[in-house]
């Protein structure tokens, strides 16, 4: 029998690795490796590197799982010889030579952009603004999530790529009605562009944290495609 494919991850700008903590266990128990890349937050040639690295660590065929800005990054790591699939959650994905601000510029500015704070280059949301991120969640999650967020520098969203990977591998894509970090419309607009096979839920910008059963689902979708193709 064929070993089941592995499963990288990569977060987004106000999240670490461990936003994914939801998915990871049940992914590990039904075979996969699976690891979640430490994204730098400071460039997308950093982001890639991250991704890279962990790529290399698992046996190939690998599923790469972009989370927001992570869809940026998987759109520009996944022409990796181990990659077979791409699954976005509520994610960006450009176009060659297109940047995220460009992107998210073409659509109407979601709530969470009013309620971010900026020092030193840095970006964060501030605490008043967190529920537009994961509104979802308990007050108790939500100011976790907040506490964990990461600060990405500002000039990393003007980053473009050449050769976006989901021209060339399968998609897979996680629609969030009620977001107010990435506009659904923004996310319609893509995941029809790359030709995804889109699931659409309710919930906010979080999924895998608010609802990871419909994340793993998605996931294992990909993952049965994946083998299916090996």
């Amino acid at each position: 029998m064929a070993s089941k494919p592995s499963i990288v991850f990569a977060h987004g700008l106000w999240a670490d690795g461990s936003c994914f903590s939801k998915v990871i266990p049940t992914l590990q128990s039904e075979g996969h490796e699976v690891i979640s890349a430490q994204n730098t937050l400071d460039s997308l040639e950093g982001e890639v590197d991250a991704v890279h690295r962990a790529l290399d660590r698992v046996s190939g065929p690998a599923i790469l799982v972009g989370h927001s800005w992570g869809g940026f990054v998987i759109s520009a790591a996944g022409n990796h010889d181990k990659v077979a699939g791409l699954v976005y959650i509520a994610a960006l994905s450009p176009e060659a030579g297109e940047s995220a601000q460009e992107q998210i510029g073409q659509f109407p500015t979601p709530e969470l952009f009013s309620n971010l704070q900026e020092e030193n280059g840095r970006i964060w949301i501030a605490r008043d603004g967190i529920s537009y991120f994961c509104g979802d969640l308990s007050p108790e999650d939500q100011q976790l999530v907040w506490a964990t967020q990461g600060a990405p520098r500002g000039e990393i969203l003007a980053a473009t790529t050449d050769n976006p990977a989901w021209k060339s591998h399968p998609t897979w894509y996680l629609l969030t009605l009620q977001d107010h970090a990435v506009h659904p419309d923004l996310q319609r607009f893509v995941s029809q562009r790359m030709g995804a096979t889109t699931v659409e839920v309710n919930s906010s910008h979080v999924p895998m944290l608010s609802q990871p059963k419909v994340v793993l689902d998605l996931i294992r979708k990909a993952a049965d495609a994946v083998a299916a193709a090996a």
